[in-house]
């Protein structure tokens, strides 16, 4: 891996980081979802299971389906980038709370 690519993910992982709200425990999709985006804007092909354009981010999540910021970072944390699984877990929780 080349220093300046590396730099790269490494200072996207960094911002994904602060716009996810700056919470700790996601070190590994947030490197993995930067790596997605630098290699794409690269034209690099796609090696890693995560394409950035499936990746949820926490806010979408929540939004999207009503649930809480910290429902969504679970739920993610949990089921990873099956995104179909994240959002049908989502609107479950959704309706449980009788949202």
């Amino acid at each position: 891996m080349g220093d300046d690519r590396l730099a790269s993910i490494r200072q996207r992982a960094y911002e994904i980081w602060e716009r996810e709200g700056r919470l700790f425990g996601n070190h590994q999709r947030h490197w993995q979802q930067a790596e997605a985006e630098i290699d794409r804007e690269a034209g690099l092909p796609q090696t890693g299971e995560i394409a950035s354009a499936d990746v949820l981010t926490v806010e979408e999540l929540a939004v999207r389906t009503g649930i809480s910021g910290d429902e969504a970072q679970a739920l993610i944390d949990r089921l990873g980038s099956d995104r179909a699984a994240i959002e049908d877990a989502a609107r479950g929780l959704r309706a449980r709370s009788g949202s």
